[in-house]
């Protein structure tokens, strides 16, 4: 029988249909779970219907969360910088702005991970379970190892990204997408070129699907 992606979402949706009895007595009297732990307990817990949305959507989920929290809001995070500027002089501010401007990047670079994280433990629990069947497992090992692939080849564009001369940029390739974000006071045509070709060449994405922003320096 040849399989495609509906037969293996569908067969997801089976995974936990014989564990959720045996389940539910335990999770009932056991400690709560804490962090990702969490995640596993209520895959498990899930009826079939709910199991087969939450496994086809899982990684498009992830994609969402990641375009939100990283791209949501594309002006630099500049908070009271107002009244700021009139209680600190010069140099204070240059450091606070140079302080705000690495967290903006650190939060996007931590937003990622977790993001990437809930994923991994949603599908990992799929490969863990002892009633899934062998295509399910597959599908869920290989959307892993994907993210995975991911993970490395965002970390290669912002390498070489950071030797053109940015100091700051942060990478999500997500569903044959790229988003790109690089400190900078204002792009020129060339370094758009750059840095799409370093997309395209890492990641095979075609420039009309890569998006730049910018994230003015301080």
């Amino acid at each position: 029988m040849e399989y495609n992606d509906k037969n293996a979402t569908e067969e997801i949706a089976k995974i936990v249909e014989t564990e959720n009895l045996n389940e539910e007595a335990e999770f009932e009297t056991e400690d709560k779970p804490r962090g990702f732990a969490k995640i596993g307990h209520a895959v498990r817990r899930l009826g079939t219907r709910n199991i087969a949305v939450i496994c086809s959507v899982v990684l498009i989920g992830a994609a969402v969360v990641l375009n939100f929290t990283l791209f949501g809001d594309k002006k630099p995070v500049v908070g009271e910088g107002d009244a700021l500027s009139s209680n600190v002089n010069d140099g204070d501010k240059s450091y606070v702005d140079a302080d705000k401007s690495d967290a903006y990047f650190a939060t996007a670079e931590l937003s990622r991970k977790q993001a990437r994280d809930q994923a991994i433990a949603v599908l990992q629990t799929v490969v863990d379970s002892s009633t899934a069947e062998a295509i399910a497992k597959e599908q869920a090992s290989d959307d892993i190892s994907r993210i995975a692939s991911e993970i490395q080849t965002e970390a290669n564009i912002e390498t070489l990204i950071k030797s053109k001369g940015f100091e700051k940029c942060v990478a999500v390739i997500s569903d044959g997408t790229a988003s790109v974000i690089v400190e900078s006071d204002g792009l020129l045509p060339n370094e758009l070129s750059q840095i799409k070709e370093i997309v395209w060449e890492q990641a095979g994405i075609d420039p009309v699907n890569i998006k730049i922003i910018e994230k003015k320096s301080v």
